[in-house]
């Protein structure tokens, strides 16, 4: 009887220990099943992720990121949602991602990956934040600029004289006045002219003289009638002057200059009865039918233009009217004064010559490249002078200033070479953008809740600051008004010293919470488990870095881990660190 007895007890002990241990199996499974892992993260880079188990590059294990991580207060609080694989596109709900299909995982507030500045929700209405997606589209540069209506040089004729002689009488008498060719300008006397002409007449006279001579004596007075008629056509005397001469017999005292083209007189630099000398200028002609624009084009703009590029223009005397021009040619030298370079834009005139020389026209020219980019409103963007910075959307009311390098521009949009991706949202409101360097640091500043910033670094290398420190540092820069100086510097030595007590008091506070979770000496791990549920959160790099919260490590600046007692007491005797 009584090794039955015992035999029962033993198999009574034995039951509830299988059943204990199936328990806890079953438990510890519906635990993990709850904790479902979203993907998993380089420990040293928390930014490289996957969503299978990886080795890091250091040879480290990726560690498993959870739905829902739990800390001694509750949840943590989701600050928006983002792509797993492309980390810059962000939403403020869940979803999938739209390039790869994976859901998108939540970044809580206070995580390492948590990028960018809260803003409350009041906050963003007052100053009306005005949220668009980032697309991509064809761009073409469009380049506007201004143009003075210049002469063709090819159709510009200076009228002279080829003998030495006077005006005796002048047809084209004003500047303006349109001429034709064959039309006469003036009339000159030239004592070389008559005795040219009286040598013209006695060759055809003995010409006629020796008409029943020999061959070789009628060539050789036929030529001395030729070189004579020579001599006055080569002086622009007309067949026409020179028949008649010859009709008369007799010389003339003067002769007529007939124009040689077509075209509007720009210059008369003659009078009558004025002496003239050969090869002095006379009349300066121009045809107008054709014009060129020569437009003024910085060297930045200049890899857009190309030879036979079409050119819209306008004139601002005749608003509403396009006319149409043709690069023709590049000039190959910059202007040292204005920094441009000529474009020459011919333009066909219209029968109104309507395009006048010393005109300025609005010259309007389209690239014929376009290119397929990722663009943003031209508005979006802050220009400080020395940075370029456009504010992102997160989402959750996270924004984040970020330095983007721009491309060419065109009706109101620009073209982002670098810093935003396609599907990111740009905050696009100008209520909320700042377009001065000072505004804008202590706009950015307001948003970030007063934490400082050093403008002059990117926005990664961006740490916030103590708010004493920000206070000091700005107390500490010079003041512009002296007088002012001088009559608050009590004041301020009092605000100075004030600051200080607060600036030493946060940093014992500091020092008091990076001592309080960096554990020496003997480690009771079951004093650090305040909350008594067998777990604590440990670093995997200095492992003595021990608390019973959620936190970052202030040696390393990693995240704590989650741990269970026993694997917490594992790692700190085998990394050599003495255990209760």
């Amino acid at each position: 009887m009584k090794k039955i007895i015992i035999t029962a007890v033993v198999f009574l002990v034995v039951g509830l220990g299988i059943g204990w241990l199936v328990f806890k199996s079953t438990s510890t499974s519906e635990n993990e099943k709850e904790r479902k892992i979203l993907y998993y993260q380089d420990p040293m880079n928390p930014q490289s992720t996957s969503p299978t188990p990886k080795k890091a590059p250091d040879g480290m294990d990726y560690v498993p990121v959870y739905e829902e991580q739990k800390s001694g207060n509750g949840e943590k609080k989701i600050a928006y949602y983002q792509d797993p694989m492309h980390p810059w596109f962000t939403s403020d709900k869940p979803g999938t991602a739209p390039d790869c299909g994976m859901d998108l995982v939540p970044v809580y507030e206070g995580e390492g990956n948590a990028e960018g500045i809260k803003i409350d929700p009041v906050t963003v209405q007052n100053i009306g934040v005005k949220i668009e997606t980032v697309k991509k589209q064809k761009l073409q540069n469009v380049i506007r600029t201004t143009g003075k209506v210049d002469y063709d040089e090819r159709k510009v004729t200076t009228i002279t004289t080829k003998i030495m002689g006077w005006v005796e009488k002048l047809f084209v008498d004003y500047t303006g006045k349109y001429i034709s060719n064959g039309q006469p300008l003036f009339e000159i006397y030239s004592p070389e002219l008559v005795s040219t002409q009286e040598e013209y007449l006695q060759a055809i006279r003995y010409l006629k003289k020796v008409s029943n001579s020999s061959d070789d004596v009628k060539n050789g007075a036929r030529e001395l009638v030729n070189s004579a008629k020579r001599r006055l056509l080569y002086w622009d005397i007309s067949e026409k002057d020179i028949d008649e001469i010859e009709k008369n017999n007799t010389p003339k005292k003067t002769l007529t200059i007939y124009s040689p083209v077509n075209g509007t007189v720009v210059e008369k630099m003659v009078f009558q009865g004025q002496q003239v000398m050969a090869g002095m200028g006379l009349y300066k002609v121009a045809d107008l039918s054709n014009v060129w624009v020569m437009a003024d084009i910085y060297q930045v703009d200049l890899p857009w233009i190309k030879l036979g590029q079409k050119v819209d223009l306008e004139l601002s005397y005749l608003p509403g009217k396009t006319y149409k021009g043709t690069v023709t040619y590049i000039y190959p030298y910059l202007n040292e004064e204005t920094k441009t370079i000529k474009v020459r834009t011919e333009v066909t005139n219209t029968s109104n010559y309507d395009f006048k020389p010393g005109m300025f026209a609005i010259v309007k020219l389209v690239s014929p490249i376009s290119v397929e980019a990722v663009v943003v409103p031209d508005q979006a963007i802050i220009r400080t002078g020395e940075r370029t910075i456009a504010v992102m959307s997160l989402g959750g009311g996270y924004f984040d200033p970020r330095d983007v390098k721009l491309g060419v521009a065109s009706a109101g949009l620009v073209q982002v070479l670098e810093g935003i991706q396609e599907g990111e949202k740009i905050v696009v409101s100008s209520q909320f953008l700042i377009d001065s360097e000072s505004n804008l640091k202590a706009a950015i500043q307001q948003m970030r809740g007063h934490e400082g910033m050093d403008m002059s670094k990117p926005m990664d290398e961006q740490k916030p600051q103590d708010h004493s420190k920000m206070e000091m540092k700005g107390k500490d820069e010079p003041k512009k008004n002296e007088k002012t100086k001088s009559k608050k510097s009590d004041m301020k030595n009092m605000e100075s010293h004030d600051m200080k007590n607060m600036e030493d008091q946060d940093m014992k506070n500091m020092d008091h919470q990076k001592s309080a979770i960096v554990r020496e000496g003997l480690i009771d791990l079951n004093a650090i488990d305040e909350n008594k549920d067998g777990k604590v959160f440990q670093d995997q790099m200095d492992w003595n870095v021990i608390s019973d919260k959620p936190g970052k490590c202030p040696i390393c600046g990693m995240a704590l881990k989650e741990s269970s007692l026993n694997e917490a007491k594992e790692n700190l005797i085998k990394h050599g660190f003495k255990v209760k």
